[in-house]
């Protein structure tokens, strides 16, 4: 069966911002759980609200639900003002998670000659007044070393 989607070919010559590392203003559009494995984890798509230039643009990460890594998940959601009820008893609703706000601080890793969004720090959205002139994406985009270049160093 064929379908027209008529906008199909323009969004394909239009180039996709390059996002750099830094820290960026989110909204979260939508978190699935997967399992895989031994490392279930959140596959989150934030949308970007701040800066400007790169307004719109999605980021595409994950938040692993391993034992170790749990704590990175409480942050984030903690972080992002989610249903502390919910998180008092230890329950995720995917719903209640969309249009949820806050700050990311995002770096890049290729792995296999993919480049990965790796989530490396958050914080509430109120603190991105705070936050967004102290550390632009500029100034850290030049900071960033795979996995692999660091731990050969």
């Amino acid at each position: 069966m064929r379908r027209q989607l008529p906008g199909l070919s323009e969004s394909l010559a239009q180039p996709r911002p390059t996002i750099p590392d830094g820290v960026f203003l989110v909204r979260l559009d939508c978190a699935q759980h997967r399992w895989h494995g031994q490392k279930p984890f959140y596959l989150l798509r934030l949308s970007i609200l701040e800066p400007k230039e790169f307004a719109g643009a999605s980021i595409v990460s994950r938040l692993y639900c391993t034992t170790k890594a749990m704590w990175k998940l409480g942050w984030f959601l903690r972080d992002f003002l989610y249903d502390p009820e919910l998180l008092t008893k230890d329950e995720i609703d995917e719903h209640a998670l969309r249009g949820l706000t806050g700050v990311v601080k995002i770096s890049h890793t290729v792995v296999n000659g993919i480049s990965l969004a790796n989530l490396d720090g958050f914080a509430p959205a109120s603190h991105w007044t705070e936050l967004s002139p102290s550390v632009s994406p500029s100034l850290v985009a030049g900071t960033n070393r795979s996995r692999r270049e660091g731990a050969a160093r």
